[in-house]
């Protein structure tokens, strides 16, 4: 009995079908070339290269004075000024903007209307101006009184004698800085969905509570991470306080670079330096901020950078052992 043509020509194909599946496997995927991507890549590492090795060979840097002025007690001295100024300027400018928001979205026309000139004004009069008219506001103003408007006062200040160095410098960062933070602020608790705020309401709590207990903590999610790197702005700010007499950290530099004028440079590099470190530390305490109030919000938080390393070097060696079993 003859076999039906169509088993015939299906058991001549097979072996075609499978040998062609073997060569198909067989081929090795290769990914699209880039050359572009080689050739920047190729271009910034050159001019890295060139950069650091300037920076390293040029005796215009003089990095033995460097090491000689780095932790000098002066320079140390004026590094803690600066932390001080910083430090009280973010609270109290915190606190200001905090104010200046509720009184944004008040609705009170007098109170928004008076909130809206303050942030338009101190966001375009420079820091620098602000900070000098202060020191020069005894000029102005002699004494500081208490007491009924438009009437007799209660109690009188000297005001030459309030308004020290310090005082100044705090007082203009936490003026310029309140201006800002109420806009960080104000689009924090605008980020909170309406619903939040009808749920609220709708359960008869008070205002205030609504505030701390509800509306509040959520927006903490966005003014957090976007106010943390406002600082490091407030940092890099605090040396304009050498304008009104504040030896901080730039201004030590300064003043040590009009004595040892052969030693500009290096102290310029020490400053630097230590500007670096302090915005490095914001840098991290931002990153961490952020991946805390992440949670909720995102299905997986970002790895660490421990983390990174841990997974980089797992996957490491795993790959040194099928190497090795290969």
């Amino acid at each position: 009995m003859s076999e039906p043509p169509g088993a015939t020509v299906a058991l001549a194909e097979a072996p075609t079908a499978d040998a062609s599946s073997k060569q198909f496997a067989a081929q090795r995927v290769l990914p699209p070339r880039r050359p572009g991507r080689w050739i920047a890549t190729a271009v910034v590492l050159v001019l890295a290269a060139q950069f650091l090795h300037g920076l390293t060979t040029n005796p215009f840097y003089q990095w033995d004075r460097f090491g000689y002025w780095f932790l000098r007690p002066n320079i140390l001295d004026g590094l803690l000024i600066t932390l001080e100024v910083a430090a009280y300027s973010a609270v109290l400018g915190l606190i200001g903007g905090i104010v200046l928001a509720l009184a944004r979205l008040s609705k009170s026309p007098v109170l928004r209307a008076v909130s809206w000139t303050y942030i338009w004004a101190l966001r375009s009069i420079p820091l620098i101006v602000v900070l000098l008219f202060l020191y020069n506001f005894s000029a102005l103003y002699k004494t500081l009184s208490v007491g009924v408007p438009f009437g007799p006062a209660f109690l009188s200040f000297d005001e030459s004698k309030l308004a020290t160095d310090m005082v100044v410098a705090v007082i203009g960062l936490s003026l310029n800085e309140a201006a800002y933070a109420a806009e960080v602020v104000r689009g924090g608790i605008l980020s909170v969905d309406q619903g939040q705020h009808e749920a609220a309401a709708a359960l008869g709590l008070p205002k205030s509570y609504q505030f701390t207990r509800i509306v509040f903590p959520q927006a903490l999610r966005s003014i957090t991470p976007n106010y943390v790197n406002q600082l490091i702005g407030l940092i890099k700010s605090t040396s304009l306080v050498f304008y009104v007499s504040l030896l901080d950290l730039f201004g030590t530099a300064q003043s040590m670079g009009s004595t040892y004028p052969g030693d500009i440079v290096p102290l310029l590099l020490v400053a630097t330096v230590w500007y670096l470190i302090l915005t490095s530390v914001v840098s991290v305490i931002q990153f961490y901020v952020e991946r805390h109030y992440a949670r909720g919000a995102t299905r997986s938080l970002p790895p660490t950078p421990l983390q990174k390393l841990r997974t980089g070097l797992t996957d490491l060696r795993a790959r040194v052992r099928r190497e090795a079993a290969v």
